[in-house]
């Protein structure tokens, strides 16, 4: 088992959130993971990218060559348009289709969808709305998290006991909003799933 997985999106949306829990989880299940991460920014609204390893052998580094990532995860439509070159060709695209416009001449979301419908079956998940059914609009880094779990390999077991790991100091109502947010991506994806 081996997976290259890009997370991509802005400062203040999550990305390292996600990036810990994956972490913790494989550990948990007793697999290797390499990571890196890159700030575009030190304020809210840069671009943060990290590139995660997971494999149940050893991984001798932390950066995905191109065209040889097997998901792509993305908060953000436009970040995730930036990592495409990083996509294998049988690798999945999920997204949230909510944009942070953090730049003049943001790219017209048309054309950004237009662009993400090429790859292979991408999800295309309206995070911001998930989240506030779970109970928090800021939950909405959990809700991808879920809906790219399937495609993760590790057991969604382990990713809810990282949750609750992660946002255990800050109460359990963090905790249990965290987590229906992540069962809320889970079932968008089963959803689909079981459409295609």
């Amino acid at each position: 088992m081996h997976i290259n997985i890009i997370l991509a999106g802005v400062g203040g949306q999550g990305i390292l959130s996600i990036a810990a829990v994956i972490d913790h989880a494989a550990l948990r299940s007793g697999l290797t993971i390499r990571q890196t991460e890159v700030h575009g920014m030190s304020q809210r609204g840069g671009a943060v990218q990290s590139h995660l390893r997971i494999s149940n052998s050893e991984i001798y580094s932390d950066l995905i060559a191109e065209g040889t990532a097997h998901l792509i995860l993305s908060v953000e439509p436009h970040e995730a348009l930036r990592y495409l070159p990083f996509l294998a060709p049988e690798g999945r695209v999920i997204t949230a289709i909510d944009p942070f416009i953090n730049m003049e001449n943001y790219p017209d979301m048309d054309d950004i969808l237009t662009e993400l419908h090429l790859t292979n079956s991408p999800l295309l998940v309206n995070a911001a709305e998930l989240a506030r059914e779970a109970g928090h609009t800021r939950t909405s880094n959990m809700v991808m998290l879920g809906a790219a779990s399937p495609f993760i390999g590790i057991d969604a077991e382990h990713l809810e006991s990282a949750i609750g790991e992660l946002f255990y100091a800050k109460g359990p109502e963090i905790v249990d909003v965290n987590i229906r947010a992540f069962r809320k991506g889970q079932e968008l994806s089963q959803t689909q799933a079981t459409e295609t």
